[in-house]
């Protein structure tokens, strides 16, 4: 496997404490800044694979919209029932004023 870092969006795509809707590898990705830096989760929820940028964001939280599990932005930890399984997270980074998320490709 190696990683290929997919342009997402230009640096001012996603607000402070909101959530973005974008793709990245094919993969549906939920965009997130919290205290100025870029987070990229699974968009879907482990539990009942709701789309988790339709959620609401809170204290570094996404809580999903359709039974209010809430996971860590950062680490895709589980937080609150009915979830249960993190969700996958990926590494970002701004290169050139674009937000850019490594995802793992077949070589």
């Amino acid at each position: 496997m190696m990683v290929t870092w997919f342009d997402v969006g230009p640096e001012g795509l996603v607000a402070e404490g909101e959530v973005v809707p974008v793709s990245a590898g094919g993969k549906p990705i939920a965009l997130f800044l919290h205290e100025g830096a870029h987070y990229a989760v699974y968009d879907l929820c482990t539990h009942g694979e709701a789309q988790l940028s339709d959620g609401w964001v809170e204290d570094g939280c996404i809580e999903c919209p359709l039974h209010q599990g809430k996971f860590c932005i950062k680490t895709g930890e589980a937080l609150t029932t009915p979830v249960t399984e993190p969700v996958a997270t990926f590494e970002t980074r701004v290169s050139d004023g674009r937000i850019e998320v490594a995802i793992a490709t077949a070589e």
